[in-house]
C-alpha cells in the first residue's frame, strides 16, 4: 500500500504529454486505483478492522516515504501534494472500507468493490487535486476530471484481479 501511495504521489507530478492529454491526465491515475484493490481484498477476506489497519500502515509508510523522497520543501506544490495525498488517501480509503462493508453481503460479488472504489476514487480525486493545486496555475479541475475518468476505467478493470485473487486469498479463521 505504501508503495502504491508513494509511486502515485510521484507520478501525479507528470502530465501525459501525448495526444493533447497534458491538460487532463497525469501518470498517477494509473497506479492509484491499486490501493482500492488492496483495501477491498483485505476487507472481503479479513474484515474491515484489518482493512483499516492496512490503510493506516499504508498511510504512515506513504507519508514518510513521500516526505523523505519526493517532497521538495522549497517547492510549495510539492509540499501541497504531500498534504493533499495524505488527506485524500486516508479519507477516501476509510470511506471505501465503510461502503464496502455495508455492501459486501449483496448477492452480486462485484457490487461492493465497484461501488466503494468509484465513490472512494471520486472523493480522493477531488480532495487531492483541490488541496494540491488550487490557485497554483495548474489546471487542476481538468486534470482531476481526466484523472477520475482513468480511475473509473481502472476500477472496472480491477474487478478481474479482485475476483481472481479472492479465490487465492484465504480468510483467517479467528
Amino acid at each position: 500500500m505504501g508503495i502504491v501511495v508513494l509511486s502515485s504521489n510521484y507520478l501525479v507530478q507528470f502530465p501525459i504529454n501525448y495526444f493533447g492529454l497534458n491538460e487532463i491526465l497525469t501518470y498517477g491515475a494509473f497506479s492509484y486505483p491499486i490501493a482500492f484493490l488492496i483495501t477491498d481484498l483485505a476487507n472481503r477476506s479479513y474484515g474491515k478492522l484489518l482493512a483499516r489497519q492496512i490503510v493506516y500502515l499504508g498511510f504512515l509508510i506513504g507519508i514518510i516515504f513521500t516526505l523523505l523522497f519526493s517532497t521538495d520543501f522549497a517547492d510549495l506544490i510539492s509540499v501541497r501534494i504531500a498534504i493533499g495525498s495524505g488527506v485524500a488517501f486516508i479519507t477516501a480509503q476509510l470511506l471505501d472500507i465503510q461502503i464496502f462493508d455495508r455492501l459486501r453481503k449483496k448477492k452480486e460479488w462485484f457490487v461492493a468493490p465497484l461501488t466503494s472504489s468509484l465513490i472512494g476514487s471520486t472523493v480522493d480525486t477531488f480532495l487531492f487535486f483541490s488541496i494540491s493545486f488550487y490557485a497554483t496555475g495548474v489546471p487542476w479541475v481538468t486534470l482531476s476530471l481526466g484523472d477520475l475518468a482513468v480511475k473509473i476505467l481502472v476500477a472496472i478493470i480491477m474487478l478481474i484481479p479482485f475476483r481472481m485473487l479472492l479465490k487465492i486469498i484465504k480468510p483467517i479463521k479467528v
